[in-house]
């Protein structure tokens, strides 16, 4: 990775250049510094058109509009994060801003100025960089290290938002009056603008209204969840042709493997790739993925796809390593299918929330008293919920543009809420036997099986937006034996 000079900041660009500790360049001479200055040639772009959901961004800030009228309202993208030194992490743009905007781009604001009429949006973004001071080449964030940027005229024409200067924002907000609201946590310098205009009550009020009112999806929306699981779909038949591969390295095959897909089709994984062989399953969060991938055993993955527009997947199949279940494998696997089974049918428009939870941990509840797990009748065992030593975590939960979407939403909104067309969920019952769990037998243990699939709530029911991979124990087997040739 090269070595850049870190000059001043744009706005003090009279102050010499900041030059490296141990940068093997001493400094630019004047010659150097005037001849960076020309010879480039116009990279204006001129013919770009809206991004496809601009009219969807339009109609979502129209909502926000309604409102909160008569106020200012700040919506911070974020800003770049150390990983360690002088390397950041990868971006990515706030939820709420990338929602209302489409645009990713760090320390990007969107501030809504109320009208008469409503409310004026402006998007702040970093313009091109500056060739007169030599930032573009000398800022370790300059357009030669990072790449170009859009022009702000540019940017006005991709996101129908006019736009502006955001190094001179800070500045705008400390001096303006009435009331204004701004979402919090990503942007500490604008926050620090706005420290005695706000309060923490309402800007949570701003959170929470965003949040919710991403629960109901709109087209764009759920075309590009489909997106997600479709890519998703194929990574996970990547991740089978090289279980071979796995066995002989890790779980971190798998996980390489997926991301590969993710990568290629789409800008990253939803969130970390959980590679699961053997026991491992029976750790949730399994996101370590170092451990031995062994045939006999199960594998647990759980893993989604993000496309370009943030919208992730989230899917998990658990798979016999060798392509076949055995006799406890099946068993296990067939009852947690069965609870996903029950957990589908119950997603529906006008049901609660909490129905498909309940009609999978039923039928969990039965077969351990069946097994004689845990002493019935099912009724106390639900009660009680002495099923959860087996099946750990609640059934599913909203998706979209947050593996866990939608978190800020209030109760009543969320899980005390109905279904409505256009809500997309997940239902991924489990059964996880921990290796040290010696109140099951001996041959239960350091099984987990998870079974996960993205449900849209539509008019007349759902979709399985991820039906295209099998769920049923001998249609994974024959799957996964078509997929290996």
């Amino acid at each position: 990775m090269a070595e850049e000079l870190t000059p001043a900041t744009p706005d003090e660009s009279e102050e010499p250049i900041k030059q490296r500790k141990n940068g093997l360049y001493p400094g630019v001479s004047d010659e150097l510094a005037e001849n960076m200055k020309s010879g480039w040639a116009d990279t204006e772009l001129r013919d770009l058109r809206p991004i496809p959901q601009a009219a969807e961004t339009a109609a979502r800030r129209a909502a926000l509009s309604a409102r909160f009228p008569g106020e200012r309202l700040v919506i911070p993208a974020g800003n770049l994060k150390t990983r360690s030194n002088d390397t950041e992490y990868a971006f990515r743009a706030s939820v709420e801003y990338a929602y209302l905007t489409g645009n990713q781009t760090e320390d990007g604001v969107l501030v809504l100025e109320p009208t008469a009429e409503g409310h004026e949006p402006t998007i702040y973004l970093l313009p091109r960089s500056d060739r007169a001071n030599g930032e573009f080449w000398l800022d370790g964030q300059g357009e030669l290290w990072v790449g170009r940027r859009h022009s702000l005229t540019e940017a006005g024409t991709l996101y129908g938002i006019p736009a502006s200067d955001v190094r001179e924002l800070a500045g705008a907000l400390r001096e303006a009056t009435g009331p204004v609201r701004v979402v919090r946590g990503y942007d500490a310098g604008i926050e620090a603008a706005l420290t005695d205009k706000v309060t923490a009550e309402r800007d949570e009020e701003l959170r929470v209204f965003l949040s919710e009112a991403r629960l109901v999806k709109d087209e764009f929306e759920i075309g590009e969840l489909q997106k997600a699981v479709d890519s998703t779909v194929r990574g996970f038949e990547d991740v089978v042709k090289v279980l071979d591969k796995a066995e002989a390295t890790s779980e971190r095959y798998i996980e390489g493997t997926f991301f590969l897909r993710a990568r290629v089709e789409g800008n990253d994984v939803g969130y970390g790739t959980i590679a699961a062989a053997g026991p491992h399953a029976c750790t949730l969060h399994w996101v370590r993925n170092d451990g031995a991938v062994r045939s006999g055993e199960l594998l647990l993955l759980d893993a989604g796809v993000e496309t370009h527009t943030y919208y992730t997947a989230d899917v998990t199949r658990t798979l016999p390593v060798n392509g076949r279940f055995d006799e406890i494998q099946r068993k296990i696997y067939d009852a947690v299918y069965e609870a996903q089974e029950a957990g589908i049918a119950a997603v529906r428009p006008g049901a609660k929330y909490r129905d498909f939870h309940d009609a999978a941990q039923r039928v969990l509840a039965e077969r351990l008293v069946e097994w004689g797990l845990v002493e019935g009748p099912v009724e106390r065992v639900l009660e009680l919920g002495l099923q959860r030593r087996w099946t750990l975590h609640g059934t599913g939960h909203m998706l979209g543009m947050d593996v866990h979407d939608c978190a800020a939403a209030r109760v009543e909104a969320y899980v005390d809420g109905t279904l409505e067309p256009g809500m997309c969920l997940t239902v991924e019952p489990g059964l996880y036997f921990q290796a040290d769990d010696l109140t099951v037998p001996e041959e239960y243990r350091g099984i987990g099986v998870r079974i996960e699939d993205d449900i849209l709530v539509t008019d007349d029911g759902n979709r399985n937006l991820s039906a295209a991979l099998p769920r049923r124990s001998d249609e994974v087997e024959a799957w996964m034996a078509a997929v290996k040739g």
